[in-house]
């Protein structure tokens, strides 16, 4: 039996519904697996199974509508991010280069430290931002000297990445306010010579290769904007929202301090808890059957990553944080073959954080926390620890 057609009259991109998504996701979860937003003139998927069925199958639903608006899905033309095989393999490839497991083992050493380092400093003040001075500084050190970047780019770069994410949304305010800066970065990536990179960083590796004729050379400064606009937002938002759950949780975080095997677990469930994408596109190229409800061919797609994520169909008590859980099948990361190429860096850097808290921290106590609203990456602007224990 075919399903009756499912619509709703929510702006899933109002200012109301991005800094809390999640009343609102569990009414569209509960009303269908797919439900059409009149508003937006967009198709969401809402229910855990249908978006991993969604994103494994590249065939019917494409990444080259990745974004929600006709400009930037244009502009992602040649990237990975928006190219579906055959030749989405080649331009992934010279992404995933320097991410390979043994290309960041070299890498887990450093970032440790640095890790180590940024919490010593911030427990010894006794209070501190948990956003802008760990969450924020550790990857914004990691990635600017993996690629290499010198001089006054380093103080753009977090403006960049999350604009970046910004203009992945529908033609709205934010949208337009933030393309003339995702336009700078774009701009820095592709205009970028290989001399002003650091010699023997990942950047530089990069444009090596292009002058070898290795990977093309105009593919070079696309990579290096790819690890910009995809590697700072997330990863930022992943760590700060770890460290507001295990605020909101001390049961948990005591978990976590008394047994350091429970670090993977523990981002795993973070993960889960809270998405890192609020929306992802894609287009559907031919009708398309989502639990007996037909989406037109030509269609735009939305996956709500956070509503599959605490859909009770497949994870118990799914709005309860519970570092034991391990759901390694969360949907924050992605699936197939568009599968989040940095995923591996990014647990580096979360897993330091987290050792690092765990071992010189005891117990801390957070303040409210102020959301940050973008179209597409959900993450804290600003978390105070009030208190901290040290261990």
């Amino acid at each position: 039996m075919v399903a009756v057609l499912q619509t709703s009259d929510i702006d899933l991109w109002s200012d109301e519904v991005l800094l809390d998504p999640y009343p609102v996701f569990t009414e569209l979860r509960e009303q269908a697996a797919a439900v059409r937003l009149e508003k937006n003139d967009v198709w969401v998927l809402t229910r855990y199974q249908e978006i991993r069925e969604a994103l494994g199958n590249w065939e019917a639903f494409s990444s080259t509508a990745v974004a929600f608006n006709p400009d930037m899905n244009g502009a992602l033309i040649g990237t990975s991010l928006a190219t579906d095989p055959p030749q989405h393999e080649a331009l992934r490839s010279a992404l995933t280069e320097n991410l390979s497991p043994r290309a960041l083992r070299k890498l887990k050493a450093s970032i440790d430290q640095k890790a180590d380092d940024l919490v010593a400093g911030v427990v010894e003040r006794g209070s501190f931002d948990a956003i802008s001075d760990l969450a924020r500084e550790l990857p914004l050190q990691v990635v600017l000297d993996l690629i290499g970047v010198q001089g006054d780019v380093r103080d753009k770069i977090l403006d960049w990445g999350a604009a970046a994410f910004n203009v992945l949304g529908p033609m709205n305010e934010r949208t337009a306010q933030n393309f003339p800066l995702a336009g700078e970065l774009f701009h820095w990536a592709t205009t970028l010579q290989r001399e002003e990179l650091v010699e023997g960083s990942m950047g530089r590796a990069i444009f090596d290769a292009g002058h070898r004729g290795e990977i093309p050379a105009a593919n070079c400064g696309k990579i290096v904007h790819q690890y910009v606009a995809a590697g700072l937002d997330t990863t930022i938002a992943a760590i700060g929202n770890a460290i507001a759950a295990f605020g909101a949780n001390p049961d948990q975080y005591e978990l976590l301090r008394q047994d350091a095997s429970l670090i993977p677990a523990a981002f795993n469930e973070t993960l889960r808890y809270e998405a890192l994408m609020h929306a992802q596109g894609r287009g559907t190229t031919k009708d398309v059957d989502v639990d007996g409800t037909i989406i037109p061919a030509g269609s735009q797609v939305a996956l709500l990553f956070c509503a599959g994520n605490r859909d009770p169909r497949h994870y118990q008590d799914p709005d309860t944080f519970l570092v034991e859980r391990n759901p390694i099948d969360h949907l924050s990361f992605g699936y197939g073959v568009h599968g989040c190429a940095g995923q591996g860096l990014a647990r580096l850097e979360a897993f330091a954080v987290l050792d690092a808290l765990r071992r010189r921290v005891k117990a801390f106590t957070v303040g409210e926390g102020v959301r940050k609203i973008n179209n597409s990456s959900r993450g804290l602007d600003s978390l105070p620890v009030l208190e901290v224990v040290p261990a």
